[in-house]
């Protein structure tokens, strides 16, 4: 169960007056400024950090490959151009 606005303001009151004003202070900084039921655990960011693992590994394998099939494709284009201007450029010398 959440701890009120009220509650804390209370408990805030209760330590000052047992422990004093800086260690009441340095306590209650302590505390969550929500419920504790609203705090990621352990297991939360594990599951979230596998999950974007898994995440990332598709996308990699998904962009490895287009990436692959990409820089075949401009290699073949390449040598086409480079195969089209060596034809010009000999074409050029036998006139």
């Amino acid at each position: 169960m959440p701890i009120s606005d009220e509650a804390r303001y209370r408990l805030h009151q209760r330590l000052d007056e047992v422990l004093g004003a800086q260690e009441a202070a340095a306590l209650m900084s302590e505390l969550p400024p929500m419920g504790w039921g609203d705090l990621a655990t352990k297991r939360d960011v594990e599951s979230l950090g596998s999950s974007l693992r898994s995440d990332m590994g598709t996308l990699e394998a998904r962009m490895g490959g287009r990436l692959d099939r990409e820089l075949r494709l401009m290699t073949w284009r390449l040598i086409t151009a480079m195969v089209a201007v060596m034809s010009v450029f000999v074409a050029a010398v036998r006139l």
